[in-house]
Order: structure tokens, then C-alpha cells, then sequence
């Protein structure tokens, strides 16, 4: 049997496979993509995409302004409330894009959240990601999957036959069931499947009952069902999920049931309603125990399947896939060793986790309060955590005497390894830029304007040396610090120096001059890529 070659193959075709396609591709490094279905999503399924999320896509030429179009499109706001239905008088607030809760982020970070869903999204990844050169290939299937020292054989199947492809790594991206995550015996931990959905897509007219350009996100509870309805998803229809009952199964929800429970949700018993489509899905929360075994990655619902229930799903499953694409290029280019996939594991499950944790919390704290017990708290400062978490690996230096914590508060940016590289206005030959505009391609070195050029000498001979992708910047000469944060921000002195990831991540930091520059550079970069 002919086989075929590719540095990466991607099992899935979601937010995970999509992200981490697209990205590889963006880089240059050939990826094979394998979906079973024949197409994206048409479900609206996961809703929006948080800042972070964005930050990672955003390199990507031409991504960030369709991004916003098509939310632009849908509308300028998104409201989250308990009720009894759409016609509730008095609907349970949670959340109102007008609240000042999020206004903090257009100070610490140059995008904005978009409220678009997954299936707009995703089509927009699957152009993005053929238009750069990924091979993607849906109404195909992994049938199996070995591995050895030197990479990975799997045998794929599509309409024209079986097939066999080598790579040297395989991102497992396919879904809660994870196939894959079975075949390798990776255990997992969490609450396990919490119950049983339908999504039932329909359209109607709701005139009077949701407000023009916002999305209508209701938790709903009433004396027939519990469940969901979002409006206003930009794909031509609504949806309402449904909760199963106790011996109900995928037969009891015939055309005419979801018409009832349509009306029920909405409030109106003669709402003319059309069902366009139904799927059904469970709502879990299931924690693979790790992420990689051998060449094989998890990323997406594969490594996390998380309750609905805070909208970050969706966001952490793009994070995985990008943050996969960048710590791959790296290897696959030799500019990092073997050793540094093992940070990806290391980094991504705890805040992944704290994530997962916090969306069950947030589905306890909706429940009646008999039903919460064995239920997490909720989040302090769930908005903090969207853009505030922190990472500890091989590939980050920290500091004596950091706390070790993976969330902080992203409205006092600190610049220490280990956290997210603040957001400063730059302007860049009267050009307002932010720092977060300079990371994405390759690491950053950001040098304070005293002492710059022998941060910028030493930054030229180690990437040589090490051939490695640096881009070197002194704040204050070719990029003036609009408002004089940098040296707050970044935790910097005179004379002082920071070294950006390409996920924006600080690595490694000089409060101020150090006595060889150029032996200090090649130390750190040495063991953040495990070299």
C-alpha cells in the first residue's frame, strides 16, 4: 500500500484540528487534516471567542478582520439570563454586555471578544487553512494508529479506499469520545458525563421577544424541561437544547416534540416554527490525565470536555490547537529539541483545567441547590481569568520567589515569566501598534532604550548562533512607548531586557543590564527549547 508523508497529521476537524492546521500551515509546515464528517459544523454549537483566543489567530493575514465581520454582522451586544422561557417578565440577569465587568479589557489587550458561532468560525478556519496549503481532508476516518521511535503510521480511510500516511506527529483533536484517547489507554479524571442534549435548530419569528443586533443566551427552567435557547447566532435560525429526562432517548424527539418544546421555550403556544435541524450531544466533564503519550497530542474536547456553561470551550479548544502549531514548528524546524513537547502537557492542563472546573462550577451554580452538592465555587474573577492565566514549564524561567499560581489578575500586568506579555501602545512611525502586534512569528526580544543596542548585539549573535527565528526591538527608538508603561509594565529597569514566546508568553526577563549579555541570551533560549 502507497504511503504518503506529512510532518503533522491532524485527527478532527473542530475548533482544535482547524486552529492547529491552519496555523502549521501559516508557518510552512506541511499538515495533513483528517475529518469523518463531510463538512464543518452547521450548528451554531460553541458561541464566541474570547480575546485570548483571538491574540493567538490574529497573525494569520486578513483572520482578525473576518472575525469581526462576521460578528458585526450578528449584532453589537450578547445578554445571559436564567428564565422561564423567552416571554419570562422577569428574567434571572447574569451577564449584560453593557455591565462595566468587561470594559477592563480594552486596556490590557488590543482585540475584542467576538461573539460569532462555531460554525461561521469554523468555515472561516477551513478556508484560511486550504488557502494557505493545509490538506484537509474531511469524509475521511482514522481507522488505526502505531507508533514507533521514529513517528507514527496511521491508516486512514476515505470514498476511494484504505491508505496509509507517516508522520512524525498526530494532534488527536477528535472530540469528546476521542477515539484515539481510547486506543492509547489514556486515562481521565472529572465529574464524567453529566447528561444527555438535544439541539434542536430552528427558525422563527421573534419579533417583540429578543432585542435587534444582541445575542439572547436564556438558561432555561421550567415545569417541563431544563435547557438552553441562544437567538440571534448570525446562521439564520436559533437553537434550543434540551436536557434529556431519565429514560428519554434520541427516538422520543420526534418533528412534532420539538415543536412543542420550541414553543414551550419560547413562550408562545401558536408560534409558527420550522426545525431545520437536530443533533445531539452529551454534556460532560471529562479531563484526559495527560495530554501527550509518545508522538500523539490531545488538544480540544479530546483533552477537556467541559459544561457549556461560561462559553469558554470553545476558546480553549482554538488555544490548544494554536498553541500546538507553534511548539510543533519549533521542533519539526529544529530550532527546539524533542524534549520541548513535553511543556505543552506541562502548561496547557492546569489552566485548562482550572478552565473545565470553572464551567462545571458555573453549571452547579444554575442548578437548584439540592442538585450543586459535590460542585466546585465559582471563580472569583471569571472575567480575570479569560485573559489572566499563567504558565510553568521547562520553556518558562521563573523568577525566585514566584508563587507558582496560574491565574492573576490581568488588570495589574506584571510582565513576569510565566504570564502573558502585557499589551503597551506603541507608535511605530505614526502608527499606533501594541506589543501583543510583535509576537506570533517567532520569539521577541524587547529591550529597554538604556542599554538597548547591546541587547540587540547579543540577540544578533545568538540567533545566529542557534538559528532560531528572534525579532529584536528597543522600546523607545524605533517604537516609542506612547504612555511610558513599558518598564511598569514588563517589570524592567534601565538597561533592562524581556523575551517573548511566540504565544505571547514571557519566558525569561533582566530587571536591568547583565555582565554578558550575549552568554545570558544563549543560556535562557537554550533551556526554554530544551537544546
Amino acid at each position: 500500500m502507497e504511503q504518503e508523508r506529512v510532518p503533522v497529521l491532524v485527527v478532527g476537524g473542530g475548533y482544535a484540528g482547524l486552529s492547529t492546521a491552519m496555523l502549521l500551515a501559516w508557518r510552512d509546515v506541511p499538515v495533513m487534516l483528517v475529518e469523518r464528517h463531510p463538512s464543518t459544523s452547521i450548528q451554531p454549537k460553541a458561541f464566541g471567542v474570547g480575546p485570548r483566543a483571538v491574540e493567538l489567530l490574529r497573525p494569520v493575514p486578513g483572520i482578525e478582520q473576518e472575525l469581526s465581520e462576521i460578528w458585526e454582522g450578528i449584532g453589537e451586544n450578547m445578554r445571559i439570563a436564567i428564565a422561564k422561557s423567552l416571554s419570562d417578565p422577569e428574567p434571572h440577569m447574569i451577564m449584560d454586555s453593557e455591565s462595566e465587568e468587561t470594559a477592563f479589557l480594552a486596556d490590557v489587550t488590543p482585540v475584542a471578544q467576538v461573539g460569532a458561532p462555531q460554525a461561521e468560525i469554523e468555515r472561516l478556519l477551513r478556508f484560511k487553512a486550504e488557502e494557505l496549503g493545509a490538506d484537509l481532508r474531511f469524509s475521511t476516518e482514522l481507522v488505526s494508529l502505531e507508533q514507533d521511535e521514529d513517528g507514527v503510521t496511521a491508516l486512514i480511510r476515505d470514498a476511494s479506499g484504505e491508505h496509509l500516511v507517516r508522520a512524525d506527529y498526530v494532534v488527536a483533536a477528535d472530540g469528546y469520545r476521542s477515539p484515539l484517547r481510547s486506543l492509547l489507554n489514556v486515562p481521565t479524571s472529572g465529574k464524567g458525563e453529566l447528561g444527555q442534549m438535544c439541539s434542536i435548530m430552528f427558525d422563527a419569528d421573534l419579533t417583540g421577544l429578543v432585542r435587534e443586533r444582541e445575542v439572547t443566551l436564556w438558561y432555561l427552567q421550567n415545569d417541563v424541561f431544563t435547557g438552553v435557547i441562544v437567538t440571534g447566532t448570525g446562521v439564520g435560525a436559533h437553537v434550543l437544547g434540551i436536557n434529556y429526562s431519565e429514560g428519554e432517548s434520541e427516538a422520543d424527539f420526534t418533528e412534532e416534540r420539538c415543536l412543542e418544546l420550541v414553543r414551550i421555550a419560547v413562550g408562545r403556544p401558536d408560534l409558527d416554527v420550522r426545525v431545520l435541524d437536530r443533533a445531539f450531544f452529551a454534556m460532560a466533564h471529562v479531563l484526559a490525565d495527560t495530554y501527550r503519550v509518545g508522538r500523539v497530542f490531545f488538544a480540544g474536547d479530546a483533552a477537556h470536555t467541559m459544561p457549556p456553561t461560561g462559553g469558554q470551550g470553545g476558546s480553549t479548544a482554538l488555544q490548544d490547537g494554536c498553541d500546538l502549531a507553534w511548539r510543533l514548528w519549533l521542533v519539526v524546524t529544529g530550532q527546539a529539541g524533542p524534549a520541548f513537547l513535553d511543556t505543552y502537557d506541562a502548561e496547557r492542563r492546569p489552566v485548562s483545567t482550572l478552565t473545565a472546573d470553572a464551567q462545571l462550577a458555573n453549571l452547579g451554580a444554575r442548578m437548584p441547590p439540592a442538585a450543586r452538592v459535590g460542585y466546585p465555587e465559582p471563580l472569583e474573577d471569571p472575567f480575570g481569568a479569560i485573559i489572566g492565566l499563567r504558565y510553568h514549564s521547562t520553556a518558562i524561567l521563573d523568577e525566585p520567589g514566584d508563587d507558582g499560581s496560574i491565574l492573576e489578575d490581568p488588570r495589574v500586568p506584571n510582565g513576569r515569566p510565566g504570564s502573558r506579555a502585557p499589551h503597551v501602545i506603541l507608535d511605530w512611525e505614526g502608527q499606533r501598534i501594541s506589543t501583543i502586534d510583535l509576537f506570533g512569528s517567532g520569539f521577541v526580544l524587547l529591550a529597554d532604550r538604556e542599554g538597548g543596542q547591546i541587547w540587540m548585539d547579543a540577540g544578533r549573535v545568538v540567533k545566529e548562533r542557534l538559528g532560531i527565528q528572534l525579532t529584536r526591538v528597543v522600546v523607545d527608538e524605533e517604537l516609542m512607548d506612547v504612555e511610558g508603561r513599558f518598564r511598569e509594565r514588563y517589570g524592567v529597569n534601565g538597561g533592562g531586557a524581556v523575551l517573548v514566546r511566540p504565544d505571547g508568553y514571557v519566558a525569561w526577563r533582566s530587571a536591568g543590564p547583565a555582565a554578558d549579555p550575549a552568554a545570558t541570551l544563549e543560556h535562557v533560549l537554550r533551556q526554554v527549547l530544551s537544546r
